[in-house]
């Protein structure tokens, strides 16, 4: 059974290796992953310039684009003709939680290998400094398990986030939906030493709204949250809605 292992933190992250690691319980691992960082990439391709891999060890190859790119390249070049059964994406430095997802490389990366018809999951740990994987890479393997046993609905992935602690400590798993978190709209504008402005997006984190049945609220309250995803961002309910309703374009 082949699992492909990407990431949007960079081929040397320790994330990668420990989701590697863990993945490797289930079947042969190959992994592609970005050469650097690719955080907050989200499904971006790269169209103007020709792209580069590298085997850094066998079966590990890094990509000089983007993580969509990293998947497109797997399997549609590496690894055709030979289709892997499951592609997960992570451990991620990072949760990805609410609308996050919308920009995260770590997401994008399982919803590229879904759009190509491989079963996918994504895969953080809701940390910004001292991670601790075992937690994430444990239920991983778990959820894992279930796809390769069960499959997912046409079009759906996965995205598991995960608090960071280890395993014991993890009160367990619940099925959530997206929640929203709350940001500030501050911009920092600077002026190089030519005397031209540049600028930082650095909204701030103000928490998140209590949504019940979200990731968020379960992530904080010391569960491992896994929403589904699906490609079709169609609003169905407002679709027939309008449907009901005398459009024109006069």
């Amino acid at each position: 059974m082949l699992i492909l292992v990407t990431n949007d933190d960079g081929i040397e992250a320790a994330g990668l290796a420990a989701l590697a690691e863990a993945m490797a319980a289930l079947g042969e691992v190959f992994v592609v992953a970005p050469d650097g960082n690719r955080s907050a990439n989200s499904h971006s391709v790269t169209l103007e310039r020709p792209l580069r891999l590298v085997e850094v060890r066998p079966n590990w190859f890094a990509c000089d684009g983007t993580p969509t790119d990293a998947v497109h390249l797997a399997l549609n070049g590496l690894l055709r003709g030979r289709r892997p059964a499951l592609a997960v994406s992570g451990i991620n430095h990072g949760g990805n939680l609410g609308q996050d997802v919308t920009y995260s490389g770590t997401v994008m990366a399982a919803f590229e290998a879904t759009l190509i018809g491989v079963p996918a999951l994504a895969v953080s740990v809701d940390a910004r400094q001292d991670f601790v994987f075992s937690g994430a890479a444990a239920t991983a393997v778990a959820v894992a398990r279930e796809i390769l046993a069960r499959g997912l609905p046409p079009g759906t992935l996965l995205n598991l986030n995960v608090p960071n602690l280890p395993p014991e400590q993890l009160k367990g798993l619940k099925a959530t939906r997206e929640g929203r978190r709350l940001y500030g709209d501050e911009i920092v504008e600077c002026v190089d030493p030519r005397g031209k402005k540049y600028y930082w997006i650095a909204g701030q984190e103000l928490g998140f709204e209590p949504i019940d049945g979200s990731d968020m609220v379960a992530v904080r309250e010391g569960y491992a949250s896994l929403t589904p995803i699906t490609c079709d961002m169609t609003d169905h309910r407002f679709l027939r809605e309008m449907a009901g309703r005398a459009w024109t374009c006069k």
